[in-house]
Formats: C-alpha cells, structure tokens, sequence
C-alpha cells in the first residue's frame, strides 16, 4: 500500500507485557480497543542533540538520549466503552506500571509500545461540541514496527 490516511486507524490497550520486546511478543498480548478516537497523535522517537566544538575542527553533532515521545488519543468520552475504561484505569494506576499499546494504521501496520497513561482530562466545551477525554500516554520502550500482513 503506498499513500494512507488516518481512516479506520485504531488505538488499543493492554495489561499485560510482553514477554519480549518484538513483534511476536506484542502481538501474543489480548488488547482491548479503545473506540470513538479521533485522533492519535505522533508515534516515533527524538534524540537530545550533543554539541562539541573542538578549537580546531568543524563542530561535532551527536545524538543524545532518546525521547520515545508522547500521544494525546482523542476520544469522544463514552464511559460504557471497554477500552476507554482501560485507558481511564491506566491513567488512575498509582504504580507505575507499564501498559503496552497497539496502533493499527489503515494500511494493517501496527506499532506496538509500552507506556504510562498520564491523566484522563474531560472537555466539556460547550452545548454542541461532543465531550472529549484526551489523555497522555508516555511512551517508555521503543516503537515495534510491524509491517502490514
């Protein structure tokens, strides 16, 4: 598939971690969807930027440590919604304790990760606009990319 689009991408959620850190570990993991998402966000890591400018010599650029980054999921709240539950509970864990994601692109790719939820703020924007949860999900592990089947 070359050119995609967000359509019919999806996020999901689980509690368990994989016994390894691959494909195959994620992908043996049961997720549970969280439905009514708008929007993802950015999946992929940054680098620091190290710097060192010897007397004599161009400058040197080197990677520093990696950011594996954040998501901000957009869902319209529905609190009878299994997945969304699953976030909510992961953003309530006092623990500390790592949840692994699965996201689903329109092409089948998938990208798996672990990460902390951290919080589940609700928009109550007015009479009209739907209300939204918009939770931040830390990504802590490195992006599994798996190509589509």
């Amino acid at each position: 598939m070359g050119l995609q689009t967000g359509a019919g991408s999806s996020i999901a959620i689980s509690i368990a971690a994989p016994a390894t850190q691959d494909i195959a570990g994620y992908a043996a993991l049961t997720y549970t969807e969280a439905g009514n998402c708008e929007k993802i966000g950015t999946i992929g890591a940054t680098f620091a930027k190290t710097e060192f400018q010897p007397l004599k010599g161009p400058k040197q650029k080197l990677k520093g440590s990696a950011d594996y980054g954040s998501l901000q999921p957009q869902f319209a709240l529905d609190d009878t919604d299994a997945g969304q539950t699953l976030f909510r509970t992961a953003a309530d864990d006092e623990t500390n304790a790592l949840y692994s994601t699965r996201v689903t692109y329109q092409s089948g790719a998938r990208r798996y990760f672990q990460g902390r939820v951290f919080g589940w703020p609700e928009t109550v924007d007015g009479a009209d606009p739907v209300m939204m949860a918009t939770p931040t999900v830390e990504i802590c592990t490195k992006v599994v990319r798996a190509p589509a089947a």
